[in-house]
């Protein structure tokens, strides 16, 4: 399944999903052929955070020249690249808590929990706090990107420590996968695009 999921920031509908167009109050229409078109109120959560994502193409229509260069690094980054799904997750969510990004982490909370973070450790993130507990190397992927975020740099120690649990190749990934994430989030911050209707915002403050 997690294959199968078009990278969250919001390249054209691809497989199941092709054809659907709607907007963030929730117009959906797909087409199908055996499949019976879905409605939208029929979606689970994690269908609805897909299809969410999806419809934000809006953005993208106005450089699709730009959206489909960047599918393939985007898909890299988030799918194939080695690093494991739960740390992708946690540079995402701290990137849209940096920017305030509302959309961008109510469309990432379902990723990062099946990926296997907690709900505990999703709102510790929300709310700014540091989670707890965490093992050692989500603790040193927290401190890194937390670090980066606040000051623009990272220390040496901060530096070492994620080198030697994740690989050098792992932290180039992620500061490579956290740079995608500034641009998405800062275009739905642009354009203001709201959640969907009733979504909640759950960001307390940026950082």
């Amino acid at each position: 399944m997690r294959g199968m999921l078009v990278v969250a920031t919001l390249t054209f509908v691809l497989g199941l999903f092709a054809g659907a167009l709607a907007t963030a109050q929730g117009d959906f229409v797909l087409r199908g052929g055996r499949f019976r078109p879905l409605t939208y109120a029929e979606l689970n959560p994690a269908q609805k955070a897909m299809a969410d994502a999806e419809i934000a193409t809006n953005i993208n229509l106005r450089s699709p020249e730009m959206a489909k260069a960047s599918r393939p690094l985007n898909r890299y980054l988030r799918f194939e690249a080695p690093t494991e799904h739960k740390f992708k997750e946690i540079v995402i969510l701290l990137t849209a808590r940096f920017w305030g990004g509302q959309y961008v982490w109510y469309s990432h909370r379902a990723y990062a929990l099946e990926a296997g973070l907690s709900e505990a450790f999703i709102d510790a993130l929300a709310a700014g706090r540091r989670p707890d507990p965490m093992t050692a190397d989500e603790a040193a992927v927290y401190d890194f990107f937390t670090e980066l975020l606040a000051t623009r740099q990272v220390s040496d120690a901060v530096f070492k420590t994620l080198a030697d649990r994740l690989g050098e190749r792992a932290v180039v990934e992620l500061v490579g996968l956290m740079g995608q994430y500034h641009g998405t989030t800062a275009l739905f911050a642009v354009d203001r695009y709201p959640l969907p209707n009733g979504a909640k915002s759950e960001i307390e403050k940026p950082m």
